[in-house]
Order: structure tokens, then sequence, then C-alpha cells
């Protein structure tokens, strides 16, 4: 196609931005093609090079195929999540099957294997740093991991895998987001939204003129609209409509993801079959820091042993409490939030709502700005020249103190029909060496926060804001890597290792230095007492044995799905229960699961990894006491943080990365301790 962008590889001002206002969907296939065209030149040529193979001509050539082809499946698959209708996604069907079969038969190249394991072989005697070696070393295992020592036949079916794989897991995701848009709750009568919250309703009568309702409110199955709903609404019926429809999303409706998964599962285990594997697992694992299944599944038993009996001491205190308030005899789903909360304001003496007029969202993002600042020495810097792909995006250039250019942040905060529920961080450009260049990062952070209405601002909830310290934590880990090679960049690190920095970034969140710097009152100005931080503080390890063990439940069902032969799995919800059952204090509700709409492991890279964040809640809590003990603005804590977390990608293996930050191995009762559980 003439005046493709994404061939022409045209980049915008002096950022090197990326110019979406010129990008338009029929841009995406063509180039890919045309990158892999240019793709396959490349690899012969690595191939029928008579010289001996070496770090140049065969690892770091490999990793400079096609730059076409990079930046065009970056954007692609980065908009499919944030901004996408259906026939966008459905493209998906097209392109990733032609980079996953481009990939397989690449890592199963014979010749290509060749030439590494020659590079690797002599890895230590031909002058390579200490990032090429452990660059060669990565790939030299990425070749064994994906069929290298296969015969032609197995290598064959294994590509037949991936390229189905690459399939279903964007239909997974489609299903998702097509059930979540798909339910609407139009309400009239006042009395069935007593208890929401003014701003909640606000937004939801604005919700209903948008979607051209002359009357009422509208909710849907977008966290802003579902929380204050079940966290604050009197109306048992109604949290029961909202949590059911919640709960049973792309489960036996019009975007059914059974099929799909059990699909999904299954070739997972058949791939890591093919390769010598026990299960997918395994595999997966083998590249993290727990490195085993029986690692994983020792730790979530740990973390169970001390959270089960005071997770059903918290249950039966809320049962009770909600047996003497209204008289409920049975706790369901659609209870638990709503008692939660009720009973923590009578606790705690606080309702979380009093939070949201002094979270002001510029007021917020100004904050976490000024709290890199003081630890980083980086500022940002809002531009207006940097084109966007939605309206609702911000742009920040970022730099250090002595206004050297980092990299550039892309903030889009608010929730649409087009972009996926949840919040994340990506890149749509990593740092380092790569195509010739010295490369500064473009990062985005993307999440579904409560919007502004008519006549009021986006005011976030605690919830919403310890969201984006988080992301914002995995923004700083691609911003300040500071590494060679490309490949070995933050946050490409080990996925039980990656959300150190974001983890560690939410205890900011709740501190009084950090909200001196932003909780004002959004229309007094008045700042957040500190009788109100105060009980906030009080009140983090409020149900903490509920909280913990509803984590360990989902990091138990991901195992369930990829730790074992799951390919005579007949029943989604049946295996469901039986997998989550010792960690499900409420009898099971037919209709409802969680597999069908769980993202995380079906449609992101999350397989075999949801356990990583209950692992990196240990490392953070063990880091964050660090900072506790020194002022959680020490320059040299935070120093040695950047230094050894931050910048440091995965050029050494992270348990010595943190090491070399904390001075010793983390604690493992750290996190346990945090939230009084030991």
């Amino acid at each position: 196609m003439s005046n493709n962008p994404l061939i022409e590889l045209k980049r915008v001002g002096k950022y090197g931005a990326i110019p979406f206002n010129e990008i338009t969907q029929e841009h995406f296939l063509p180039a890919i093609e045309h990158g892999l065209q240019e793709a396959e030149a490349k690899l012969e040529t690595i191939k029928n090079n008579p010289d001996k193979a070496n770090y140049d001509n065969t690892l770091r050539a490999m990793q400079e195929l096609s730059e076409v082809s990079d930046i065009a499946s970056t954007v692609y698959f980065n908009l499919m999540s944030c901004e996408s209708d259906d026939e966008f996604k459905q493209l998906a069907q097209e392109i990733a099957p032609k980079l996953s079969l481009f990939s397989s038969k690449m890592i199963s190249d014979p010749i290509l294997f060749e030439r590494v394991k020659s590079v690797y072989e002599r890895r230590e005697t031909i002058g390579l740093t200490s990032q090429q070696r452990r660059l060669v070393e990565k790939q030299y295992r990425g070749f064994i991991r994906n069929g290298a020592l296969l015969s032609d036949e197995d290598k064959q079916k294994l590509q037949e895998i991936d390229v189905e794989l690459s399939q279903l897991g964007p239909k997974f995701g489609q299903n998702v987001l097509g059930a979540t848009n798909a339910w609407e709750k139009h309400v009239i009568d006042a009395e069935a939204v007593a208890g929401i919250p003014e701003n909640a309703l606000k937004a939801a009568a604005f919700r209903a003129r948008q979607k051209g309702y002359k009357e009422g409110w509208l909710f849907n199955l977008q966290i802003p609209s579902v929380l204050p709903v079940l966290t604050y609404c009197s109306n048992r019926a109604l949290r029961k409509d909202v949590n059911s429809a919640y709960s049973s999303r792309a489960y036996k409706d019009d975007f059914d993801n059974q099929e799909i998964l059990k699909r999904i599962s299954c070739l997972r285990y058949k791939r890591a079959e093919l390769l010598g594997y026990k299960s997918h697992a395994e595999i997966v694992l083998e590249e993290r820091m727990a490195q085993t299944p029986e690692t994983v599944m020792s730790f979530l038993d740990r973390l169970y042993d001390a959270s089960i009996e005071p997770a059903k001491m918290e249950l039966a205190e809320m049962h009770a409490f909600a047996r003497e308030l209204d008289g409920i005899e049975k706790m369901k789903p659609w209870d638990l939030i709503y008692y939660a909360e009720k009973l923590k304001q009578l606790k705690f003496d606080y309702n979380a709502e009093e939070l949201r007029p002094y979270f002001k969202m510029e007021n917020v993002v100004s904050g976490i700005f000024k709290v890199a600042e003081k630890l980083y020495g980086i500022r940002f810097n809002s531009v207006d020249d940097v084109p966007r792909y939605h309206e609702d995006v911000q742009v920040f250039e970022v730099t250090e103190a002595d206004e050297s250019y980092i990299g550039l942040l892309y903030l889009d905060l608010f929730p649409r029909e087009t972009k996926r529920g949840g919040a994340w961080m990506t890149t749509f450009q990593t740092q380092g060496y790569s195509y010739g260049k010295d490369r500064q990062p473009h990062v985005s952070i993307v999440t579904n926060f409560t919007p502004s209405t008519e006549d009021t601002p986006s005011l976030l909830s605690l919830d919403e804001v310890t969201t984006l310290f988080h992301e914002f934590g995995h923004s700083l880990h691609g911003l300040l890597s500071n590494v060679n090679e490309a490949a070995l960049a933050s946050p490409n690190v080990y996925w039980d290792f990656v959300e150190l920095p974001s983890q560690i970034m939410e205890n900011w969140a709740t501190e009084k230095e950090t909200l001196a710097l932003f909780a004002y009152h959004y229309e007094t100005g008045e700042l957040i007492p500190d009788d109100l931080i105060e009980k906030v503080k009080k009140s983090k390890s409020f149900n903490a044995g509920s909280n913990s063990l509803r984590q360990i439940g989902l990091s138990l069902l991901d195992m369930a799905w990829h730790n074992g032969n799951t390919c005579d799995i007949e029943d989604v919800y049946t295996y469901e229960k039986k997998a989550i059952a010792k960690t499900s204090l409420l009898p099971p509700l037919a209709g409802r699961n969680t597999s069908c709409s769980y993202s995380h492991v079906f449609a992101g890279g999350y397989s075999s990894g949801y356990y990583s964040y209950k692992w990196a809640e240990v490392l953070e809590a063990d880091a964050f006491q660090l900072f506790l003990e020194k002022g959680i603005f020490d320059s040299d804590t935070a120093a040695a943080f950047r230094k050894n977390v931050l910048a440091a990608g995965n050029t050494e293996e992270p348990m010595d990365l943190f090491v070399k930050f904390r001075g010793r191995k983390p604690d493992p009762d750290a996190l346990l301790k945090r939230v009084g559980l030991k």
C-alpha cells in the first residue's frame, strides 16, 4: 500500500513519536505482510552468510529482521486493547497467525540454531559484554524451548499449535469485551439506587442520557459503574443483578468462552508435552524466579495456611453484622463487598467516599509526577505536538533534572466501549539499542477510571488512586530502563519480578508525605485531614485474610488450568469449582464462572503466572520496609532501587538484583507481618 506510514516508518517530531493521526485500520495488514517479507529475506541472508557466526552477524541480525513488522504489530495489538471495534479486532485472526507462523519457522530453523549454538558455545571466549552473553544464553534457551531439537514432524505440529493459539487468545479477549459491553441496566426507581454515592449516580445519569434515556440511571459492567453498586447500594436485588452479570461474562451467553479456554489449555499442555515438559506450568516457570510448579504450590499453600482461619473469622463477623443490621440469613456473593464496607465504616469511622473529593484526577496525576521527581529527580511535562490515538489520551515528555530526555508517557485513563476493562501499562517503544539506534522508551498507562460528568470533575476512589500508582510503577520501570541491548530492557523481566516496581509504588499512595503533594479537596482546597489518613492506614489490614484468600484462589485456578493435562476436561464450571474449593467460603452458585472472563491467563501473559502478584508482594513488602527505615523519599535508597531494579532490566538474575538493593534475600514473612497475618 502506497503512503502507508507504518511501511514508511514515519515518525513525528523530535521524539520520533508514532503518527497515530495518520494510521488507519487498512494500514496494518499490508505493513505486517511487507515486514514479514523483509524479515524472510534477512533470515536467508543470515543463514547463507559464509562468515563464521558471531554476535553481530547472527544474534543482533536476528533481533533486527524487520522494523516495519515490529512497529506495526506493536501498535496493532496495543490499539486492539484500548481503541478498537469488532472489525479492527477481527484483523487479529489474520495478523496473529502470520506472526506466529514466522516466529515458529525461525526459531525451529536448524541452520539458524546451529549458528546460535556456535556463538553460545564460544560465548566466554569471543569478547562479548555481560549483556551480550546473557542475551546469547537467553536466545539459545529460546530455541531449545521452542522446538529446535524436535524432529521435522514434531516441529510442524508445534507450528500448528502456535498458530492456533495465536488466534484463540485474541478471540477470548474479544468475547470478554463483547460480553462486558452487551449488558446494561436502566433504572428509574430512586429507591432502587439508594445508598449509591451522588458522584456515581451523576455518572450513571449522564450515561443514561448519552444512550438516549430521558430519565433514570444506566449501569453497565465497566468497573466505575460496577463497584459503587456492589459497595454502597442498599437494594440487594440491584447488587445481585450487577454482580451476577459481571460474574457470568462470556459464560453460557452469546460470547461463551468455554470451548475456547478448554482448547487453549489443552493446546498449551500438548505444546509442553511435545517439548518434553510435564505441563505448561513447568515450561513457563523454568524462566521465573519460582522456577518450578512445586515451588509455586508450596508458596500458595504457605499463604493459604496463614489466611484461611482469619478469612473464616472475617466472614463470620461480617455475616453476624449483616444479620443484625438487615436480617441477612445467608450471605451471597453480592453481599460481601457491601457489608465489608459497612463494617469497615463502623470499625474505622470513615467512608471510602469521603476520600474521593480529595482525589481529583488531575491533582493525582500531578502528585504521582511529584513523587517520581522527589524519588528519582525526573520531571514530566505535558506536550501537545505528539499524535494521540484518542482524544482522551494525554502525552508527557519525561526528562532528568538536567532536562536531558528520557522518554514519552501516554496516559489513557477513562473507560469507553472500544477499550477492554482493567488497567495496564504497555510500551510503544522499548529502551535500548535496536536497528542501529539507541532508542528512548515510549510507554503508556491505560485504565478505566471514574470519568467526569457535566458538572463534576473526575474524582477517583482510593482504589483507583492505588491502581494509578501501581501502573505508574510499571511505567517507571520502562522509562528508567538503562541497558544496552533492547531485548533485555525493562519491563521485559521475569514475570514474578515485574510486579515489584508496580506493587512497591502502591505504598506511597497512602503516606502522609505523599498525600500532602496532591490530596486537596476539589472545591475547598483543603488538604486531606491527618485523622482521615490515619483511619485509612489503620484499615489496611481489614479483611486481610479474605483478600489474600481471593488472590490465592485466582492463582490456584490459573495453576489448575496449566499444571497438568486438561485435555479431557468437559465441564468448565465443575472443574473450576473443584480447583478453588478450599478458598471458596460461600457455596458456589450456578451460572457464574471466573475462567471464562479470566483474560489475564487466557488472553494475556499471566498463564502459570498469576501467583506472581502475591510473590511480588513479598518482595515489595520487604523492599519498602527499607524505605520506611530510611525515609520514603530517601535519595540514597531511591538511587539504589533505580540502579538495581528499575534500570537493570533483565541483565542479571532477579534475585541477584534484589540482593544488591536490599543487602540480603527477601524475608518470606514480610507480607504476612505487614497485613497482620503473622
